[in-house]
């Protein structure tokens, strides 16, 4: 009986840190689990010696997509299921606009030496460093150039997963270049995308600074949402355009119906419980938002753009009264680079504030937009 008891107790203690039941675990002698409030797709624990960070399946739910083990030794000894990763990590090579501006909210931007499509990085910083040679240029990240990969010598590859089956994801598993998928674009709220600059901040022992940083974005945004929610009138809102036949809202558990249910905007799919777009035809638009008071993520910069678009826009009563908005506040001339795009993800609070600047001008008179333009 005594060793039946012992013989539990130690598999009490073994599975402590192992239970994925909500991607969460408990606390033991060995292991302990980083506080993660909002995102899903990552978990992060550690051990005495190492850091166990579990990246789950985007889309199958409590399946385990890669391990990684981050050890400040190559040395040391991990369990055989995940990739050992030495951090913190000196080359990064990154895929996305989002991935530059996390490492740059962490203050290592200067790790990044190889980058995907760097034509559409805001960050002066980056471009000047692709433009002198100094960050060597995968091609596009879709189809990256493996020779050049492997010649950049770097400790990582950052990426985000898409198909894991496909073409390009094939050649890059061969290429032995260690990947790290980072899934922040799966998260349907702001909030949880922000909260992935912890699983980032864990490859370079920046766990506490991320720990702080999120924690004032999440003040921050919850602050603002609380008080937008309180005000009495709700604006009602539309979002995007038509493109090609088909005009696509964003689905009532996106991230986008999210930042608009937060901004307490009266969204006309806030119970649908599609977390992609939906797809809509445009009579089924003008149907429902036509005498909206406010039209957000239009994708042009001027009123005529957006009537030389389709004529049709000018059946909305936000055109008429000029109300449409457009994430085009940090753009670069001649050139597909959005500031909206890149470092958006680590400052939901200021898109948050943005939009509540287009639903209630009356209360935000002396506030100056970051990412967001009112159209002219």
């Amino acid at each position: 009986m005594k060793k039946i008891v012992i013989l539990l107790l130690v598999c009490i203690t073994i599975l402590s840190c192992n239970n994925t039941s909500s991607h969460k675990t408990q606390q033991s002698n060995n292991c302990t689990p980083l506080n993660i409030e909002y995102a899903k797709g990552f978990n992060i624990e550690q051990y005495n010696n190492y850091t166990k960070v579990t990246v789950y399946n985007p889309w199958q739910l409590n399946e385990i997509q890669i391990i990684y083990y981050l050890v400040d030794n190559a040395n040391t000894t991990v369990p055989n299921d995940g990739v050992k990763i030495e951090v913190p990590i000196q080359k990064m090579g990154v895929t996305s606009c989002t991935h530059v501006g996390e490492l740059n909210a962490l203050e290592v931007l200067n790790s990044i030496t190889a980058i995907t499509n760097p034509e559409l990085v805001y960050n002066e910083n980056i471009r000047t460093a692709v433009q002198n040679n100094e960050i060597i240029n995968l091609g596009d990240a879709f189809s990256i150039n493996i020779e050049q990969l492997l010649l950049s010598n770097i400790d990582a590859l950052m990426i985000s997963s898409y198909n894991m089956e496909d073409e390009n994801s094939r050649r890059l598993q061969q290429s032995n270049v260690k990947l790290i998928y980072n899934n922040e674009w799966t998260e349907n709220s702001p909030l949880g995308r922000a909260e992935w600059i912890k699983f980032i901040a864990a490859f370079y022992n920046l766990s506490n600074e991320a720990e702080n940083i999120f924690n004032t974005i999440k003040n921050n945004y919850n602050t603002t949402k609380s008080n937008l929610i309180a005000l009495e009138k709700h604006p009602t809102i539309m979002v995007g355009s038509n493109f090609k036949g088909t005009w696509y809202m964003p689905g009532g558990k996106s991230y986008m119906a999210q930042l608009l249910i937060d901004a307490g905007a009266n969204y006309f799919y806030a119970n649908d419980t599609t977390t992609g777009s939906l797809p809509l035809n445009f009579e089924t638009v003008l149907l429902n938002f036509k005498d909206c008071d406010v039209w957000l993520n239009a994708p042009v910069a001027t009123i005529n753009e957006l009537n030389s678009l389709d004529e049709r826009h000018s059946l909305f009563n936000p055109l008429t009264n000029g109300n449409v908005y457009a994430f085009l506040g940090k753009v670069l001339p001649n050139s597909s680079a959005n500031d909206f795009w890149e470092s958006a993800v680590v400052n939901p609070h200021i898109v948050l504030q943005d939009i509540a600047w287009a639903l209630y001008p009356q209360s935000y008179t002396n506030y100056k937009p970051t990412y967001i333009i009112k159209l002219q």
